[in-house]
């Protein structure tokens, strides 16, 4: 049997939504060494679980001897791409792109191999900003129809709530940073998510025009999950990839929550795992299946934080939900630091809740605290106007949950 080429695993593990060509692409994917590149903009201090499956790409195609850019940018991201947004992003500083990237660039090296050139980090600011205007529309601009363009969905869906000339123009931009790194990097595939099909093709048809050469793309679907709603959103907001701002804890226990009936598909795209052991853990009924969720709460945690934390994350799981037993201070939770001085005058569990960012507001933690859900030391709290003392805390320190898999450890801050 012939040993499947990258393309054919994407498409076998459900990466692919749309393909420029298919024919084309299964054959040049064959080849030995594939250049694409892959654009994240850059508008956050970190990657989120939306960026997973970009991520994930990028990651088999190393294995199968092909070349990722990671394309970082921050020359668009000057202007914000218009694309499956509702609304025009806040402008950002160069200085503050460049600190974003900085950050981005070490949490990528942990999913990636950087060394020898196995992957290239790129920053478009390095080309972009040093366009003359006047020069890139004589020699770029006159390749662009604005009916084509008004064409494209993303733009279409703005217009009837307002697209700034600022915004009509990301499409030029980044058509031609695939032209550029088709020139210097002999990068022929432009991947992205769904909503960048027009940025994608405007990109394809430029190269064509400039170089009578053909380039390729493939976009990913959006992934939501089993109830319809976007993946990786959760009641604390936006699942992180930076441990600083999503606990490992937390990561892995989104992972372990997912719907039953998401967890196939998840093993598929999240994890290295081949398919024969997917299919057996697809077919675990019953409460058997949290065996299959353990598995990619570990192995998506341990490819993003790596193995060390990803058995942390697994053990303070099963230690906080019954299934093993051992010394609190021996397993990982996210951990909220409060005063000496603040305890000393008690501090309401309400507050003490929002603090630990268990709930979203004082408010809310009182309704929780009402209805039951708070938890402290294991013990509910049904007093709205429970007041935290410095006897509550053992060794120093507090156990707080909010419902059911919400926690949180509260420690006393030691003066040094």
């Amino acid at each position: 049997m012939k040993e499947k080429n990258f393309y054919q695993i994407l498409k076998e593990r459900g990466f692919v939504e749309q393909v420029t060509n298919e024919k084309e692409v299964k054959k040049l994917f064959e080849k030995e060494k594939v250049t694409f590149y892959i654009g994240f903009d850059p508008t956050a201090p970190s990657l989120h679980i939306g960026h997973l499956l970009s991520l994930m790409t990028m990651a088999w195609a190393q294995k199968f001897g092909h070349l990722p850019i990671f394309l970082a940018g921050g020359g668009t991201g000057l202007i914000g791409d218009p694309s499956g947004k509702d609304k025009a992003r806040p402008l950002m500083s160069f200085q503050t792109i460049k600190k974003n990237i900085s950050l981005i660039k070490k949490q990528v090296s942990k999913i990636l191999d950087f060394s020898q050139n196995q992957a290239l980090l790129l920053n478009n600011a390095d080309w972009l900003v040093k366009l003359n205007y006047i020069e890139f529309l004589r020699d770029f601009g006159v390749h662009f129809r604005v009916n084509r363009m008004l064409s494209h969905e993303g733009i279409k869906a703005r217009l009837e709530k307002g697209l700034s000339f600022l915004e009509f123009n990301y499409q030029l931009l980044q058509a031609y940073d695939f032209w550029y790194q088709f020139k210097n990097y002999n990068c022929l595939v432009q991947m992205g998510g769904s909503d960048q099909w027009g940025n994608i093709v405007a990109g394809i048809e430029l190269i064509k025009k400039l170089e009578n050469k053909n380039a390729y793309g493939i976009t990913f679907p959006l992934i939501t999950t089993a109830e319809g709603k976007k993946m990786g959103k959760t009641e604390k907001g936006a699942i992180w990839l930076d441990k600083n701002l999503t606990s490992v804890f937390d990561y892995y226990q989104y992972w372990i929550n997912v719907d039953d009936r998401d967890v196939k598909r998840f093993l598929f795209l999240f994890t290295f795992l081949p398919p024969e052991e997917i299919d057996k853990l697809a077919n675990l009924k019953g409460n058997e299946i949290k065996k299959a969720k353990e598995i990619l709460a570990f192995e998506t945690t341990k490819i993003v934080h790596g193995e060390k934390m990803a058995r942390e994350a697994k053990k303070s799981s099963q230690v906080l939900f019954g299934q093993k037993t051992a010394k609190r201070e021996k397993v990982s939770l996210p951990t909220f630091f409060v005063s000496q001085s603040e305890i000393k005058k008690g501090i309401l569990l309400s507050k003490l809740l929002f603090l630990a960012q268990l709930v979203k507001s004082s408010s809310e933690g009182k309704r929780l605290i009402i209805q039951g859900g708070a938890y402290l030391n294991r013990k509910r709290i049904t007093d709205p106007n429970f007041i935290v003392k410095e006897e509550d805390f053992e060794n120093s320190e507090i156990l707080l949950r909010a419902g059911k898999k919400r926690y949180c450890l509260v420690k006393i801050e030691q003066k040094q």
